[in-house]
């Protein structure tokens, strides 16, 4: 993991694609995930965070939910970018309050399918579609609906606008949030099998969705205000390049 910044309260982390934030169902081994890289590193964060769900819900007393030390919030498997990690109790609860009263600006550069243009706003409410654990917008049943804002707005256009470079600010946090939303518009993110279809293939050697947690801005807990960035990873870097490459002669739009 590579550490971004790191004070006595919190640190952040340029967290890889490939890589789980913590296991993805209970009893699941922490090797090779983000927890149990703190786990190893960080043991003094063992006791921060949230107690287990089995502990916090009586009618889930007997399962067995492992705790995650210091994590406040989530990436997808493979996402790449910025990860906020507490390492005090007291941090915890503050980070924690900060995202669930929107006061983390968090932004994410994701290239799309299609012709974007300027800024745009999407505020669809997501759930999960009956009988499965995919998120959606306009399922006829769904359950744990609930409300969701992303705004966005183009950076780039490659190839006559057949791909779009989109600066995303999400200002909820739902799971698969902006990949949910920017298929829902018909600009599913590149490599996203899940939401933007098989069949699309797999442009510029992408092996996974071209998703990339950018920076983060918030107020920290002595007052300062605290922006940071996430390097682009190589295969990004590269899948831009070919993008560019492919484009040849033709003008490539810049916003």
């Amino acid at each position: 993991m590579q550490i971004i910044y790191e004070t006595n309260d919190f640190l952040a982390i340029n967290k890889p694609a490939g890589v789980l934030v913590h296991p993805a169902k209970s009893g699941d081994t922490e090797e090779g995930t983000v927890v149990g890289w703190l786990r190893k590193e960080y043991p003094e964060i063992h006791g921060v965070g949230d107690p287990p769900v089995s502990l916090r819900d009586p009618k889930r007393a007997g399962e067995s939910y492992q705790h995650r030390p210091g994590i406040v919030h989530r990436l997808d498997k493979d996402t790449s970018g910025i990860l906020l990690i507490a390492k005090t109790q007291e941090a915890f609860e503050y980070l924690k309050h900060l995202f669930q009263t929107r006061q983390i600006e968090k932004t994410y550069l994701a290239l799309v399918y299609g012709k974007v243009t300027g800024r745009g706003k999407i505020d669809k409410p997501i759930g999960i579609k009956s009988g499965s654990m995919k998120r959606s917008v306009n399922a006829k049943t769904m359950k744990a609906v609930k409300n969701a804002l992303t705004e966005y707005r183009t950076v780039k256009q490659f190839q006559k606008g057949e791909y779009t470079l989109l600066r995303v600010s999400p200002k909820t946090g739902k799971t698969h949030q902006i990949r949910v939303h920017l298929a829902s518009i018909g600009h599913p993110v590149v490599g996203d099998t899940l939401y933007g279809g098989k069949k699309r293939g797999n442009p510029f050697g992408l092996t996974r969705q071209f998703l990339h947690a950018e920076s983060i801005e918030f107020t920290a807990p002595d007052g300062s205000r605290i922006h940071l960035e996430a390097e682009l990873p190589p295969d990004l870097e590269e899948a831009l390049e070919r993008a560019a490459h492919k484009t040849e002669q033709e003008t490539i739009v810049e916003y």
